[in-house]
């Protein structure tokens, strides 16, 4: 089936995603940077079915560690089918309070550490079979909320790069992006919170992690001739903003 690799595999979407492609015959590249234990984990739940799995700690917010992340791949993984740059950085803070720093590390895992990584293993790619690159992005790209403005900044990056990838790397290498709903609430939402988002659904209900890895999994086994688009999977959500 070839290999995938997944960054920020050790939690939610990571997770999800990793176990699609794994239980679809993927073998698999593993990243994580504080969800150590849970990518070593699920690797050993994979290697038991037969799988080859590695592991591969980094902190994408330190240039340093995004490429020597990417040599690591691409020794352990001459070829690659799948890419899927799921890692991401995501909080509220007032505009005039972003400091340089703060918002160097946003771009830096968000976009920078997609793009790098990309560029490091184009080679890789370029050795799959109908190889797929995947960026988890974000309506915040597109329609910004107060309060995220160099979150926004940073997935409406992400987005112009998944259509300049599209054109650039085609016709081998394919780059689609998924932008998320809410696939599950955060912990600290009260009920009434909870309620509030559920009315902007059209669907009535939140999502799951899985629809976002059935999301994936079909651009890299059913979709061969889609690329450069954004797939928002909200339950309709974008479609009334």
């Amino acid at each position: 089936m070839g290999t995938a690799f997944i960054t920020g595999a050790g939690i939610r979407v990571g997770i999800a995603v990793a176990r699609a492609l794994g239980h679809a015959g993927y073998d698999l590249a593993l990243h994580a940077n504080r969800s150590v234990d849970s990518v070593e984990a699920l690797a050993e739940e994979f290697r038991a079915l037969g799988r080859r799995v590695t592991v591969h700690a980094a902190d994408l917010s330190r240039p340093e560690a995004v490429d020597e992340l990417g040599a690591r791949v691409r020794e352990a993984h001459p070829a690659l089918d799948v890419v899927v740059h799921n890692a991401g950085l995501y909080e509220a803070v007032p505009f005039g309070a972003i400091s340089r720093a703060r918002y160097q590390t946003m771009l830096g895992v968000n976009l920078d550490a997609p793009f790098f990584l990309t560029q490091a293993l184009l080679p890789c790619l370029r050795a799959g079979t109908s190889p797929l690159v995947v960026n988890l992005t974000d309506i915040g790209g597109e329609r910004p909320v107060s309060g995220y403005a160099h979150y926004s900044v940073s997935k409406a990056g992400l987005i112009m790069l998944t259509r300049a990838l599209a054109v650039e790397l085609a016709p081998h290498v394919r780059v689609n992006a998924i932008s998320p709903g809410t696939v599950a609430f955060p912990e600290n939402f009260s009920a009434a919170e909870r309620e509030a988002t559920l009315q902007r659904i059209p669907m009535g209900r939140e999502g799951s992690v899985e629809d976002i890895a059935r999301v994936v999994l079909f651009l890299a086994r059913e979709a061969p001739y889609i690329t450069g688009q954004v797939l928002a999977v909200d339950g309709g959500r974008s479609a009334q903003l």
